[in-house]
């Protein structure tokens, strides 16, 4: 399927805030890829939504962090479910990480992929490209809903 000829890896650097309370560091959101996987410093400010509870992830020397995208949730019909996260600020100091984006090649059209489904799990979900995926992401804007409602049948 392609899902790693396409890779981005972004560096983040979020600088320590005297009241985190006030700011947040990236809002609620999933990510538009297939996989991505997190390189977190120490000082640690990454949740996941889990159970409708925020949950600290907490960072462990070593560790990575794996979480599904968009486009996986896609091909395997909600097998797998895209993670929401966000990142806190914080007082401690200054956060570093590092997130490889796992995609498919742009033109490629990504479609669940038929051996998942079944007449108790017909298909949810248009098949699309990555470059429209991201596009239509990028537009609707990060609001805490997923745009994979746009290509649900």
């Amino acid at each position: 399927m392609g899902c790693g000829a396409g890779l981005a890896i972004l560096g983040h650097y979020y600088p320590p805030c005297p009241q985190p309370e006030l700011t947040i560091g990236a809002p609620d959101h999933t990510d538009y890829d297939f996989i991505t996987i997190l390189l977190q410093d120490h000082v640690g400010g990454f949740k996941i939504l889990y159970e409708n509870q925020w949950i600290d992830v907490h960072p462990k020397q070593g560790a990575l962090v794996v979480n599904a995208g968009d486009l996986l949730q896609l091909v395997t019909n909600d097998k797998f479910v895209s993670s929401r996260h966000k990142v806190v600020a914080n007082k401690v100091g200054p956060r570093v990480s590092v997130a490889s984006f796992f995609m498919s090649e742009t033109l490629q059209v990504i479609e669940p992929i038929k051996e998942l489904l079944s007449k108790d799990n017909p298909v949810k979900y248009r098949g699309t490209t990555a470059k429209e995926y991201v596009d239509y992401y990028r537009a609707k804007g990060i609001d805490g809903t997923s745009a994979l409602l746009h290509f649900k049948i």
